[in-house]
């Protein structure tokens, strides 16, 4: 299957702007004073599911962008060949 550039574009995009949007995420988890994510200093049910939203949008992003840039890698291929 081959993808368009727009189509390989957004989704780069949409892997970048994954791991930018949830690495301040997280670093705003760790440093949560509201009583949500820590308890006395321990983590809480809040901090455990949202760190899991966390670490899944990561490999979700990490996917999506490396499906974006090997189409991106590939059309170069194929101007290149032409």
């Amino acid at each position: 299957m081959k993808l368009s550039r727009p189509v390989s574009w957004f989704l780069l995009a949409f892997g970048v702007w994954s791991w930018v949007i949830w690495i301040s995420f997280v670093k705003n988890l760790v440093k949560d004073s509201s009583g949500l994510a820590f308890d006395d200093g321990h983590p809480t049910a809040y901090f455990f599911v949202h760190l899991t939203l966390a670490v899944v949008s990561f490999v979700l992003g990490t996917v999506v962008g490396g499906i974006g840039l090997r189409g991106l890698r590939a059309l170069s291929r194929t101007s290149r060949a032409s």
